[in-house]
């Protein structure tokens, strides 16, 4: 399953988790939502603006 970042806040959609306060359970994948989903964190964002993270990606966040 694969995880998506809010570039402005820094959540992250978890296709494994889901967002259940959003409407979207768990095992819900990013492709099947819809693309006016908006950052449950911050609201500025919309699904076309998140970053998907890989294993490469998120490996080199924590280093930081």
């Amino acid at each position: 399953m694969a995880r998506y970042q809010c570039p402005d806040c820094g959540y992250v959609y978890d296709e494994q988790a889901g967002c259940a306060r959003e409407g979207y359970p768990a095992g819900t994948t990013w492709k099947t939502l819809p693309e006016a989903f908006p950052c449950p964190d911050c609201i500025v964002r919309e699904k076309p603006d998140f970053v998907a993270l890989d294993a490469a990606t998120e490996a080199e966040e924590n280093k930081q």
